[in-house]
């Protein structure tokens, strides 16, 4: 039986790249015409797609790492200066490179963009905006794949306030948190729009489903010492999901549980794979997943008549080498200690994110 041992060995850094990939995937066919029917995983279940499932295995591995860096934390302001170093830089560059180089060759507008607006928007981790960028697509976004990050820093502020509270060292308490979230995701599904992040329903809809998610990350870690994960334990799991993908009301639920115990036995419980070992210390992932939406929205806009497939293919192999530039240029140097303060927890230099990133 393999348990969660810290500092060990795992498949992390597999699985972040895989949700990057899977978020590239989801975007392919979307993205040339707005038709989400047409996504594979949608197909099949007519719940998830594969860019939700992304999204929620980003913010559950974000919520069991995050968790584990909280309680070793120095303090309340070392564990928000942590987030802020490794959020911030990667998000900003991406955003500055959005404005000064996608959006000219995307048909916006330079001379209307506001520099206070932009400042602004850098603040709150909002995605960047140029007036008459990608006009003409389906979705006119320099970077929409960016709306997850100012809900995940979100995240990391409501697990400072549980842990403010002792609910960390008190797993009732993190329980009767989790209940109450249970209740608002019950009470989004009837009143708040579903799946439409852009407006402010939309975004509050969305915050209060990745906070549920992000929370069974963190009861993960919190109950560690009680959960195995086996084969047959894993086995289980995949046979109560299935059919539970289909239901639109269980479906984020049951991933978020059942779907996370598959994803925390294949981080523990299975042997690290070739890929898991090379990105150990090298992690692309937090901007992959930053870099694709404006590569594919340029594909779309440069190409017409690309096969979605093909596109989703070229913006793999054209963002990865900028999620490992951004890696090693702006992230990593973000991450060393500085002089005096503690070094990272284990894991905490791997971004999930999706993302999404711890």
């Amino acid at each position: 039986m393999a348990k969660a041992v810290a500092g060990r060995a795992n498949n992390f850094g597999t699985l972040r790249l895989l949700f990057a990939a899977l978020v590239i995937l989801a975007h392919a066919p979307e993205l040339v015409d707005s038709d989400r029917s047409r996504e594979l995983l949608t197909r099949v279940f007519g719940t998830l797609s594969f860019g939700e499932v992304a999204v929620d295995g980003f913010f559950l591995v974000s919520g069991y790492l995050i968790t584990a860096s909280y309680r070793a934390k120095r303090s309340f302001a070392d564990y928000v200066m942590r987030r802020v170093r490794r959020i911030y830089p990667g998000f900003v560059v991406a955003s500055l490179l959005c404005i000064a180089v996608v959006a000219p060759l995307a048909g916006g507008d330079l001379a209307a963009l506001s520099p206070p607006e932009t400042l602004a928007r850098l603040a709150l981790l909002l995605m960047p905006v140029v007036p008459g960028a990608f006009a003409d697509l389906p979705y006119p976004m320099l970077d929409g794949s960016m709306w997850t990050i100012p809900c995940e820093f979100g995240c990391y502020l409501l697990l400072g306030l549980v842990g403010t509270a002792r609910a960390l060292r008190r797993r009732g308490r993190y329980l009767a948190m989790l209940a109450g979230l249970s209740i608002l995701l019950v009470l989004r599904w009837l009143f708040l729009p579903i799946g439409h992040p852009g407006d402010g329903q939309g975004s509050l809809s969305e915050m209060i489903r990745l906070s549920f998610v992000f929370a069974c990350g963190g009861a993960f870690q919190l109950f560690a010492d009680r959960i195995a994960y086996t084969g047959r334990g894993a086995a289980l799991a995949a046979g109560l999901l299935l059919p539970l993908l289909f239901s639109p009301p269980l479906a984020e639920p049951a991933f978020a549980l059942l779907g996370g115990y598959l994803i925390f036995w294949f981080a523990f419980a299975v042997r690290p794979l070739a890929l898991s070992r090379a990105t150990a210390q090298v992690d692309p992932s937090y901007g992959l997943y930053l870099y694709a939406w404006p590569i594919q929205n340029l594909l779309i806009a440069w190409v017409p008549g690309l096969a979605p497939w093909t596109g989703a293919a070229l913006t793999l192999a054209a963002a990865l080498p900028l999620g490992i530039l951004s890696w090693f240029l702006v992230e990593r140097p973000m991450l060393r200690p500085r002089p005096g303060a503690a070094g990272l927890a284990p894991g905490e230099a791997l971004p999930a994110k999706a993302v999404v990133t711890p």
